[in-house]
């Protein structure tokens, strides 16, 4: 049978119901997470707070809130609630429910709830023809419906009804929220004697950091551990308890201390050392620490310009290409990403020659102060491109010579002011062959190669 609950008969307190559904909240105000689509004035907030419910999905990952909030909604509106899992519902228990909506319109229903509140878990796995079955209720606002999905619904739910909901994306909690929830939920452990039982701050910090973002996942294993504790006598629960729990051992790093440092800079060295087994084993600690992907990845873009360069400059569009897939996928599955890059950024050439070339330049600048631009190379029609390094008309008149007008698109022009012709900066190593090869040719055709 499929699952159905609806508003007029939900019942009271249930100590025998799992820790996530005793402690899920029943206001926007107790509700953690989803900033973005739950901020002070925002459409979605607003819609609420007003009793004023639509048709919506929610997209997002297990354990992000989806259910609790479609609850809320329910009960800011004075809506009856009807809930079905596409997994095991079909056409005959959606009729139900519309037939049982119609009843509640037309007759006031229990306690005065006319409108209903549909909230179909894993819409995604209904098909076209069940989807359809939906389409006349929700379009005449006999029911309203809240979908909820893991899957994209652009893909997933049909365009039909796709277009009579809103689709509101939700983000996997991060450490800080998963902390806020634990830490509202560990009030309620109890041990034997119903006497409380304190969770240690040390294994609150671990769930937070090691559940991915699934407020179940870390909730179910606060639940086990809490009980494991309280049948063995226990006063606390430890970090063991919950590394028990969780079947995942604890990583001992300190995101705010010396261990963050000391595996970065591990994951530095050894990527830049071309040991891309090296490189992945710090990669995962950092991972399995709770560390800020976005922190990570960010060093990768940095050394891909700083230790490859122009030896391999795919290494660049890959690392910021990481970054993208960091802020649009999101953990767990960004790590593959992360770890992709890791593997190219340690097998590629390395390279530190546009950091010398710029130092170089830096030095310079520094030692003598910036020198006048040449008077052919400056903006503006009224440049004098006679100009020379004083900033004086000198000498003939000069015009910039464009090097598209050149075979090889290479002109002898000087470039550099005056006071720095002839300097060398960059020079190209022996990682980057090509490019010496080519700069070679361009110094030789522009007659600035030394002899």
């Amino acid at each position: 049978m499929a699952k159905r609950r609806s508003g007029e008969e939900r019942g009271g307190h249930d100590d025998a119901r799992p820790l996530a559904v005793r402690v899920r909240p029943h206001s926007l105000d107790e509700f953690v997470g989803q900033a973005h689509l739950l901020g002070a004035g925002s459409a979605l907030r607003t819609a609420i707070e007003q009793a004023r419910p639509h048709s919506m999905v929610l997209y997002g990952p297990p354990g992000s809130g989806k259910t609790t909030l479609a609850r809320i909604v329910a009960e800011q509106s004075g809506a009856a609630y009807e809930e079905l899992s596409a997994v095991a519902a079909g056409r005959a228990d959606v009729r139900a429910v519309i037939e049982r909506a119609a009843h509640r319109r037309d007759t006031g229903g229990a306690a005065g709830r006319t409108r209903t509140i549909l909230f179909l878990d894993e819409i995604h796995r209904f098909n076209k023809a069940q989807q359809d079955a939906l389409l006349p209720a929700v379009e005449e606002g006999l029911v309203t419906l809240i979908g909820a999905t893991t899957e994209n619904p652009a893909f997933e739910v049909n365009g039909a009804l796709l277009s009579r909901v809103r689709v509101y994306a939700l983000q996997a909690l991060d450490s800080e929220e998963l902390t806020q929830v634990l830490r509202n939920a560990a009030t309620g452990a109890r041990d034997a004697d119903d006497a409380p039982l304190p969770v240690h701050d040390e294994a609150i910090e671990f769930l937070a950091a090691r559940s991915e973002g699934d407020a179940r996942t870390a909730l179910n294993a606060l639940e086990l551990a809490a009980a494991t504790a309280a049948e063995l006598g226990e006063r606390h629960v430890s970090l063991a308890r919950v590394e028990d729990a969780l079947q995942r051992r604890a990583v001992l790093y300190d995101k705010g201390g010396d261990r963050h440092y000391d595996y970065i800079s591990a994951w530095i060295k050894a990527t830049r050392g071309s040991d891309p087994d090296a490189s992945l084993y710090y990669l995962a600690v950092m991972l399995e620490g709770g560390e800020d992907p976005r922190f990570i990845v960010r060093r990768m873009i940095i050394l891909a310009s700083e230790d490859i360069g122009n030896a391999d400059p795919r290494a660049l569009s890959l690392a910021t290409a990481a970054a993208q897939a960091v802020e649009h996928v999101g953990l767990p599955e960004a790590r593959y990403a992360l770890a992709q890059t890791a593997i190219y950024l340690s097998l590629a050439p390395k390279s530190n020659a546009a950091g010398v070339a710029l130092a170089a330049a830096e030095r310079h600048v520094r030692e003598h102060g910036a020198g006048a631009v040449p008077g052919w190379l400056r903006s503006g029609p009224l440049a004098d491109h006679r100009a020379g390094a004083g900033g004086q008309a000198a000498g003939p008149p000069a015009t910039y010579d464009n090097p598209h007008a050149h075979p090889g698109h290479v002109c002898t022009q000087e470039l550099l002011p005056e006071s720095v012709a002839g300097a060398r900066f960059y020079e190209p190593d022996d990682a980057e062959a090509e490019l010496a090869e080519r700069l070679q040719r361009i110094r030789r055709a522009r007659r600035s190669e030394p002899r």
